[in-house]
């Protein structure tokens, strides 16, 4: 069994080595005409599963076995070099924000709400103060 497993593992991770390389994640540089070169970076990740048992039968040993794998390749960022040497990262804006990002974009909503709830409830504690104020004046004319 140890021999089918090892098969099995050895020509996945060698067909994975040959989609996942370095050139794969660092581009072939792109040079336009007025000498700017481009640099693609993408992001990969993979995953890999396999397994195997032995089948036991009147005759033999037989095995069973499988495997699977996923690639995913994205583009992340440019390293573009000018003619004169500059050298910029221009990265690719992210659909979906990560949730980090999410709660840092949203501090000055809540920060602005919960301001305008402190400023309406002194408001209305001001309110009710002149209201209370007021009736306390009605009452002494009263008598």
């Amino acid at each position: 069994m140890s021999n089918s497993i090892e098969g099995i593992l050895g020509v996945s991770m060698e067909k994975i080595r040959e989609m996942v390389d370095v050139n794969t994640i660092v581009g072939d540089a792109i040079t336009a005409p007025d000498g700017t070169t481009v640099i693609p970076v993408s992001k990969v990740s993979f995953g890999f599963a396999s397994g195997g048992s032995d089948l036991p039968t009147q005759s033999a040993e037989k095995f069973a076995g499988g495997a699977g794998a996923g690639v995913t390749v994205k583009p992340v960022a440019f390293i573009v070099i000018s003619r004169d040497g500059d050298v910029k990262l221009m990265e690719l804006g992210s659909s979906k924000p990560s949730a980090i990002e999410g709660v840092i974009e949203a501090i000055p909503g809540v920060v602005e709400k919960i301001k305008g709830f402190i400023g309406d409830k002194k408001k209305k504690d001001e309110e009710s103060g002149d209201a209370a104020e007021l009736n306390e004046e009605k009452s002494g004319d009263a008598e």
